[in-house]
């Protein structure tokens, strides 16, 4: 391949946008099948995402006559964009990653934030009273939950005294993990991550029995299909970004120092998605155990029970580290 492609290569294919849309449709039918197992039932057949999203991309797109034709038909692509590039910067199979850059963890947290402002546009300019309401709830939650995953994120940071996500890579391949020295943390990431993710039990913003989807009530076709992808990419991101800063990524200790070369990083590579599957799964166990919270049990609970613990859990690390 010529070098000046490669560069597009990456972007566009491997490990850029075509292997996240694929990764995502895995991501979406392993989340429904284990909570389709969780409830007793069957389950859809491993093709159903990628169907769901053709049967969208083939149905009507329809934008009310109340509505900003430019910005519902333009936001919807900043938010897949957006979960795309964060995707570049998560190394998946070797601490040499050829995107990595100091402070990249900052961009990252950034870029996941983009979509929660994509649903309030959305919700913004819409006409239907649902989406008004809806955006003012993504709002509310977005104050609930951001905080806390971000300094989950930002806790193994302060341990590794590094903002770049192959610092935190390399610091785990010579001690232990982050699960195991900052626990508090990993538990903040996943449960905060539920809430970016706005699954349930922090659907709220959606909540289809009670505001018809919110933000999402209008949009139909291709804008749909489109939100579907940011929310099955972003699951992939976040499942893929807390997999490496807190379980090691690709370093797996029974076999570290055991293969090298191309047959280490294949090696590297299946880890990193196993343990993103393993993220998946405690969002599906999550998911299939709760039930929907009100918009302010949610706040109040996420300022009770996880922005208290990691304040606490980042006071700890201050003094293990002063001592």
């Amino acid at each position: 391949m010529d070098g000046s492609l490669i560069p597009l290569f990456h972007i566009l294919i491997f490990p850029g946008f075509v292997f996240l849309v694929g990764a995502a449709f895995l991501a979406e039918f392993f989340d429904r099948k284990v909570y389709a197992r969780l409830q007793n039932r069957q389950g859809p057949p491993w093709f159903q995402p990628f169907a769901d999203i053709v049967k969208l991309l083939a149905k009507e797109d329809i934008v009310t006559d109340d509505a900003d034709r430019g910005i519902v038909n333009i936001v919807p692509l900043f938010g897949l964009t957006a979960v795309a590039a964060s995707f570049l910067y998560v190394p998946l199979w070797t601490v040499a990653w050829p995107f990595s850059f100091t402070g990249d963890l900052i961009v990252i947290v950034y870029l996941l934030t983009i979509p929660a402002f994509v649903l309030v546009l959305l919700g913004w300019y819409s006409p239907n009273p649902f989406g008004s309401l809806g955006t003012g709830r993504v709002i509310t939650q977005l104050f609930g939950y951001e905080v806390p995953f971000t300094l989950a994120l930002l806790t193994p940071a302060l341990v590794a005294q590094s903002w770049r996500v192959t610092d935190l890579l390399a610091y785990q391949t010579t001690h232990y993990w982050f699960i195991a020295t900052t626990p508090i943390a990993f538990f903040v990431a996943v449960v905060a991550l539920v809430g970016k993710l706005e699954r349930i039990p922090f659907d709220i913003p959606h909540a289809e029995t009670e505001i018809v989807e919110g933000p999402m009530v209008e949009y139909t076709g291709r804008k749909l299909a489109l939100l579907r992808m940011m929310f099955q990419t972003e699951t992939v991101v976040g499942s893929a970004l807390i997999a490496v800063i807190f379980l090691g990524g690709p370093y797996c200790p029974w076999i570290a120092g055991a293969l090298t070369g191309i047959a280490a990083s294949i090696a590297g590579f299946v880890i990193v998605m196993l343990k993103t599957l393993l993220i998946v799964f405690l969002l599906s166990l999550i998911k299939g155990l709760f039930a929907r919270l009100r918009i302010e049990q949610m706040v109040h609970w996420c300022l009770l029970y996880l922005a208290i613990p990691i304040l606490a859990q980042i006071l700890i690390v201050i003094i293990i580290a002063a001592t």
